[in-house]
């Protein structure tokens, strides 16, 4: 997916089907790793076949789909700043938060170097990204948002996806909050906003009010 000068390469593990993407500028050859999965031997071929080096690792949430590849990403290239909203830092060390212990895997992230607030802007590899948190599929879950760009572009994490939302059934979800966070967080977004999620096909701002069955406004 290219937009302006705003280049994103997804990389989908099998495993969960979970989408990992890599985001960078044209003109540069640093760039953006936000969720990278269960396969991260597939992301490094990706970013060495393409020169690209990660100024940064943002993680959406601590879910351990999300998070698996961050240790091999910073062995390969320990500079780069791994990144998280604060409320879901925890979840990066400990397997029992990160849900990895249910499916007996026991797997562990290092810790973030910084963690994120809600408004706050992350500046990386040519890029400012907004943050807005919007808890509910997990209690610290943010949303990167890059505004410079035509269309905007939002990495959503699990928050929603093309025709439905994250789940809140586990131990810190709100299926309440995360409603409410979509509707005034993401809604209120211009309409044109793509909308990249943690799983299946990207979606727009636009559709999702239309005809999401969750939290469309019809």
């Amino acid at each position: 997916m290219k937009s302006a000068g705003l280049r994103v390469l997804t990389v989908v593990s099998s495993a969960f089907e979970e989408n990992c993407y890599i985001a960078h500028l044209d003109s540069r050859g640093d760039c953006l790793v936000i969720d990278p999965g269960l396969e991260p031997e597939r992301i490094l071929r990706e970013l060495e076949r393409r020169k690209l080096t990660p100024a940064a690792i943002l993680n959406t949430h601590g879910h351990a789909d999300h998070i698996a590849g961050n240790a091999t990403l910073k062995h390969r290239w320990p500079d780069s700043l791994l990144v998280i909203g604060a409320g879901d830092a925890p979840k990066l060390t400990d397997p029992m938060l990160n849900l990895s212990a249910t499916f007996g895997m026991d797997l562990v992230s290092p810790p973030a170097d910084k963690t994120v607030t809600d408004g706050e802007v992350f500046s990386a590899a040519g890029l400012e990204l907004e943050v807005l948190a919007i808890p509910g599929h997990s209690a610290g879950q943010v949303v990167f948002l890059c505004r410079g760009n035509d269309p905007p572009v939002a990495f959503v994490g699990d928050v929603i996806f093309a025709g439905s939302i994250g789940r809140t059934d586990f131990p810190d979800g709100d299926y309440d909050a995360l409603v409410r966070g979509i509707r005034s967080r993401l809604f209120a977004l211009p309409e044109e906003t793509l909308l990249l999620s943690g799983h299946g096909p990207a979606t727009t701002v636009a559709r999702e009010k239309r005809s999401n069955p969750f939290v469309g406004m019809g």
